[in-house]
């Protein structure tokens, strides 16, 4: 039982450059099949006073402009000083969510913020082992020490 093949793991947004004014989604994810979801972002560049949030949204719909937040599924962080916050992680779990599917949303407010990729790592799923995507992961392996 490891990680890997119970697990979906995607890759599902780009880097993103320095801006206080980011509002940018990631790719929607269909939740059926699995009880919850991680997304994480790195914060590759902060200015002080800038604010970093990954949010996590959801509906009914395959849908960018139907999701709507998951109360409470926000990692937020401030910018005490320069490059504080760089090669940090924002990280949002979400079990069991209300709505089929999911997307995360990165915004950044007040100074610059940049971010780097975003994964989102679906678990719990009903069928398994899961198969990784070929669309997001070009290669991948697992391996049992003996």
């Amino acid at each position: 039982m490891n990680l890997l093949n119970n697990c979906k793991i995607d890759f599902v947004n780009a880097a993103i450059p320095a801006a206080n004014n980011t509002d940018d989604n990631s790719s929607i994810l269909d939740m059926s099949g699995y009880d919850g979801v991680v997304f994480m972002t790195t914060i590759t560049d902060s200015v002080a006073l800038g604010v970093a949030t990954l949010t996590v949204q959801e509906s009914a719909a395959n849908s960018d402009s139907a999701m709507a937040a998951i109360t409470g599924a926000a990692a937020t962080v401030t910018s005490a000083a320069n490059d504080d916050l760089n090669s940090r992680l924002l990280i949002v779990d979400c079990y069991r969510p209300v709505e089929r599917y999911v997307q995360g949303t990165l915004t950044s407010a007040t100074q610059n913020i940049a971010f780097g990729e975003t994964i989102a790592i679906r678990y719990n799923g009903r069928k398994c082992p899961v198969s990784q995507s070929t669309a997001t992961v070009a290669a991948s392996t697992s391996v049992v020490g003996s």
